[in-house]
């Protein structure tokens, strides 16, 4: 067989896996479905988002190809089945662009950012079914703190939301003492959990994404630790040998060496 041509072309992808999927094709790839590929859409998406963490515009590319790749293999699969063809998610994503957009695309007007937000909420609430909720949508397969600041999001565009950031703070302090009485297990882990759902409240307020600041916390303790087990090896120490005040005195070492 010939390969494929016009490397720079979306037709050519959907050629390529249409190839991949028919009979006497990969044997891989014809034995997947919707369901197989699940974890691998989630693991391109982690990659992407990593892309972005490290500003990496060239692995961005790299990364957003694979995403696209899944995204046209679930469209392969559907069309197969005779789910949905490629033309129906395009005619279905650029009709609800087009809907939510009614300053650029009508004869609305709107002030600034903030406003077209709102407008989005209400004829995203349009387009739902009656007696839907608005937290309908939000994915349950999310990760929680994401899952956490989708939702707290979503309310406050319809004005269920503190006036201000310092009354959350005041709630955090309140879950807090509430997690320090907490007697039972069950008990604890229902007031950490309102203790995590208040600080995800407070990044939101305060322009932070929350899964983005714990991405970003664990690649910087994993990167001091790995610090540390070098110190460790490089002058014949065991680390799990040392005192908590050595090792605390090794953490500080890792924060000063790699200047974070």
């Amino acid at each position: 067989m010939s390969l494929p041509e016009n490397l720079n072309e979306f037709d050519t992808l959907v050629a390529i896996i249409a190839r991949l999927r028919a009979p006497g094709g990969c044997p891989w790839d014809r034995q997947q479905s919707h369901a197989s590929l699940r974890e691998n859409l989630l693991e391109e998406c982690y990659e992407v988002l990593e892309a972005l963490d490290h500003e990496d515009a060239g692995k961005l590319s790299d990364e957003l190809g694979d995403l696209l790749m899944q995204i046209v293999f679930h469209i392969q699969i559907a069309h197969e089945e005779g789910e949905f063809e490629l033309g129906d998610v395009v005619r279905g994503i650029n009709t609800k662009l087009i809907h939510r957009h009614p300053h650029i695309f009508g004869s609305e007007k709107v002030r600034d950012a903030e406003e077209v937000a709102l407008n989005w909420e209400a004829l995203k609430q349009e387009e739902r079914e009656d007696g839907t909720s608005i937290l309908d949508s939000v994915p349950r397969q999310m990760p929680a703190l994401g899952r956490s600041q989708s939702i707290q999001r979503r309310v406050a565009q319809v004005g269920f939301d503190w006036p201000e950031v310092d009354g959350i703070i005041e709630k955090l302090s309140e879950e807090i003492g509430e997690l320090k009485q907490a007697e039972d297990e069950e008990s604890r882990e229902r007031e950490f959990g309102d203790v995590l759902f208040a600080l995800v409240n407070i990044a939101r307020r305060m322009g932070v994404d929350s899964e983005a600041a714990l991405r970003a916390a664990n690649q910087r303790f994993t990167r001091r630790f790995n610090y540390m087990e070098e110190v460790c090896r490089r002058r014949g120490v065991n680390f799990a040998r040392l005192s908590l005040e050595e090792q605390n005195a090794l953490w500080e070492e890792a924060k000063e060496g790699l200047k974070e």
